[in-house]
């Protein structure tokens, strides 16, 4: 490692090796409590008095000793009663998430009928038209006729080739030339969401 030199100012340079050296050595232990802090405290103990901490004054004043003392003490709170929940959730009147309760289940034959059981509706596919059809036929059977010629070494003729290619490329340029095309949008599609 390479020496550094005094920085300006009269600072000494840090001292690397030290350093490295003391995070290695306090590798894996707790840092210690700030000073003023309370210790951790699980849930089960948070009803408990804490020791640290001194009762609240009398408002009423110091007890009369002709008054007797109360025999009962304070109800104490419920255990986390400190929670603040939104309106409407929880606290006292209110009902909580853990409050929810299933429906009863139906056991009429109807319902036992309908249970889990869905039918998906029939998609509606659009009518094709005679042109269509024979565009389809063309794309698809040139290349099968085409494929049929060479697995069954038939003689490449000029009408077999024309008929495999032109049939393809003129079944696809009448599709692509019928595709539908909406004239109502003739806005930027870039632009975005319209709404």
């Amino acid at each position: 490692m390479a020496e550094h030199e005094e920085s300006s100012g009269g600072v000494p340079p840090l001292d690397e090796e030290a350093a490295w050296a003391a995070i290695v050595a306090g590798y894996g232990q707790e840092p210690a409590d700030p000073p003023g802090a309370r210790p951790f405290r699980p849930i089960e103990n948070l009803l408990l008095p804490e020791e640290d901490v001194k009762p609240a004054p009398d408002p009423a004043g110091p007890a009369s000793p002709a008054a007797p003392a109360s025999p009962e003490p304070p109800a104490a709170a419920a255990l986390g009663s400190s929670v603040v929940f939104a309106p409407g959730v929880g606290g006292i009147g209110g009902a909580g998430p853990r409050d929810h309760s299933l429906a009863e289940p139906d056991d009429s034959p109807e319902a036992a009928k309908d249970e889990g059981h869905f039918v998906p509706p029939e998609p509606e596919l659009p009518e094709a038209d005679t042109t269509s059809k024979f565009a389809w036929l063309a794309v698809v059977g040139g290349p099968v006729l085409l494929l049929l010629a060479v697995l069954f070494q038939w003689d490449m003729t000029w009408w077999l080739t024309t008929l495999g290619v032109g049939g393809f490329l003129g079944g696809f340029a009448t599709l692509v030339a019928r595709m539908s095309t909406d004239e109502d949008e003739d806005d930027d599609p870039g632009r975005g969401a319209v709404v």
